[in-house]
């Protein structure tokens, strides 16, 4: 793994827990988190897991890094928004489980971040919101299109034109975040449904991961041409033998990614 400085990386067998570690800026986004997440995550894919999460009590990350955008021409702004999205590309295409722990804030950059993960968990404290229009800009890093099919058009539209954050029990309540927890249990939380996830077959959670990614935006005809055709690829998979072995034999099963 590479060293890092405004990140760290911790591997507990088959789970990465990759964590914002700015927290004088409350792990505010600038160009070189961008780029030393972008490489985290792509040396996680082999993880069965991996755990997104903000250094502190205070902030999952509380946005980009306003101090960098400040100064930025259009050009530059472009570029610093490609930096947002090929991360948040990368993570939908992962073929492992990704899980954002929230705590604190998750504010512009950070919750398109946790809305590019497969799950979502937040403490009791978190904040979510997209406060762009306060600063003249809009989300520049998949917000507008990530949090409407989240949920829906009319609470998005509420949240991005206003600026405004909701509150945990809020995003809970629109479908934004998967549970609520006391700050102390949010990690164990995101650690268990990871560890979990590492139990299961890790071709089957990939192929399942693309069908739900890439079947969302399709007619539902063709969706499900490709989950027929996913189910039925799957059981010549080492994999496929193996679980269903142990199904029979009453015995919990080895997955190898075969």
């Amino acid at each position: 793994m590479a060293n890092f400085e405004n990140i760290t990386v911790e591997r507990e067998g088959s789970i990465a827990t990759i964590t914002v570690n700015r927290p004088k800026s409350l792990n505010a986004l600038n160009s070189q988190t961008l780029r030393e997440l972008t490489q985290a995550v792509r040396e996680s894919a082999d993880q069965r897991a991996i755990i997104l999460t903000g250094a502190g009590d205070r902030a999952f990350v509380a946005g980009a890094d306003i101090s960098e955008m400040a100064p930025m021409s259009p050009w530059a702004a472009r570029e610093f928004s490609e930096l947002g999205h090929v991360l948040t590309a990368l993570i939908e295409d992962l073929p492992c489980a990704a899980i954002a722990a929230v705590n604190g804030y998750a504010l512009g950059g950070g919750l398109e971040l946790a809305v590019a993960c497969d799950m979502i968990f937040a403490s009791e404290n978190a904040k979510l919101g997209l406060p762009e229009v306060s600063l003249g800009v809009t989300p520049g890093f998949g917000g507008t299109q990530r949090l409407v099919r989240l949920v829906g058009k009319l609470k998005a539209k509420e949240m991005i034109f206003t600026g405004d954050m909701v509150d945990a029990k809020t995003a809970y309540d629109i479908g934004l975040v998967n549970a609520v927890l006391p700050r102390e249990q949010l990690l164990p939380k995101c650690k268990e449904i990871a560890a979990k996830i590492a139990t299961r077959g890790p071709l089957a959670v990939a192929r399942a991961k693309r069908l739900v990614e890439r079947g969302y935006d399709m007619p539902l005809r063709a969706a499900n041409r490709q989950e027929a055709e996913s189910f039925a690829l799957l059981f010549d998979t080492e994999d496929r033998r193996e679980g269903m072995r142990a199904f029979v034999e009453k015995r919990p099963p080895k997955f190898t990614g075969k």
